[in-house]
């Protein structure tokens, strides 16, 4: 599993958005108890605040130290440095495994054998993620432009299972049907440009080429579709892959 995110954690935990409350709904509504969770590459902690709400206890982990110095913290979560292909709990833990936009980075043939083990029969897996986001025409033309050209040559091969919606990796347990879902927010560009700087291309085009691809010409064309104190609406289309342990 790669670790693209220590360098920017702090700004990670500002800029990245959350999952909408209608992903909860879902996943709760199918879990059959509510004793232990684990929120897998958890990152800032965003998912495992939420499962928090609900079970018991909810174990959290990452492979990144500076991620989990700036997750949230709440008495029934329990963080620790750890990763999704070798986890250390006792077979057959928990009812409900979440992983949120960082299943793409996995091994998956070290990964699935070990979730096997460790959900409970009936338990429940969710692998969800976000798509590049939606805003308007004008705005997303600077966008896409910034996504496929700009930084074309530094994303990681990885990150097509992203595009494809999770869709072309495998999933070898007893799946259920994801709904159509957003998140939603009221956006500025100062928002937008603090996000866009979380992007892992982003990190890998600086260590490439010496300066930062959101320069004042990035920044100008973005506020030409965009100006300043201006709030757009931006969606995330939300995707994913959930079944049952059996």
């Amino acid at each position: 599993m790669k670790d693209n995110f220590s360098a920017q954690s702090s700004i990670y935990a500002q800029f990245r958005p959350s999952y909408p409350v209608q992903l909860f709904d879902f996943l709760f509504d199918k879990c059959q108890n509510f004793e232990h969770a684990w929120d897998c590459a958890t990152g800032n902690g965003q998912i495992a605040a939420v499962l928090a709400e609900r079970f018991q206890q909810v174990e959290a982990t990452d492979i990144s130290e500076n991620q989990l110095k700036n997750a949230v913290q709440k008495s029934n979560i329990r963080y620790q440095l750890g990763s999704a292909e070798s986890p250390d709990f006792p077979d057959h833990s928990f009812d409900l495994v979440t992983v949120g936009q960082a299943a793409h980075w996995f091994n998956f043939e070290k990964f699935y054998p070990e979730m096997r083990r460790v959900i409970k029969p009936g338990g429940l897996l969710a692998l969800v993620g976000y798509n590049l986001l939606r805003v308007d025409e004008p705005t997303e033309v600077v966008i896409e432009h910034f996504y496929n050209t700009i930084l074309h040559d530094c994303w990681d091969g990885e990150r097509h299972l992203v595009e494809n919606a999770y869709s072309t990796i495998p999933f070898p347990l007893d799946e259920i049907a994801f709904p159509e879902m957003a998140s939603t927010y009221s956006w500025t560009v100062e928002q937008l440009l603090g996000y866009l700087g979380t992007w892992s291309a982003v990190q890998h085009f600086i260590r490439k080429n010496g300066y930062h691809p959101i320069d004042e010409t990035f920044v100008a064309q973005l506020k030409d579709v965009w100006p300043e104190g201006e709030v757009k609406t931006v969606r995330f289309p939300i995707f994913g892959r959930v079944g049952f342990n059996q």
